[in-house]
């Protein structure tokens, strides 16, 4: 059976960006800005609404109805930290 990556806690890490852990330990804070596409992605580009997300499913989900793919997620998070890089400090 393949693994299945689920969200387990996501905390806000300012502008548009969430810090996401999944239930095998990877934690990383990735920047939604990309998926923001769309018309059910309408909503999240004001930061107030973007705010409103909760883990739902084993994802982040918004009010709307709008989320985005565990696996989506996961893959994101572990090209950040494949990558080394440092994740800055974000400001609201």
């Amino acid at each position: 059976m393949a693994f299945l990556p689920n969200v387990v806690r996501a905390e806000h890490a300012g502008g548009f960006k969430i810090r996401l852990m999944f239930n095998d330990g990877v934690e990383a804070t990735v920047d939604f800005r990309p998926w923001l596409t769309g018309p059910v992605f309408e909503p999240l580009k004001q930061a107030r609404y973007f705010r409103k997300f909760f883990v739902d499913g084993g994802t982040v989900a918004w009010p709307n109805g709008a989320d985005i793919a565990p696996e989506t997620l996961y893959e994101a998070a572990r090209i950040i930290r494949s990558s080394g890089a440092l994740e800055p400090a974000t400001q609201d």
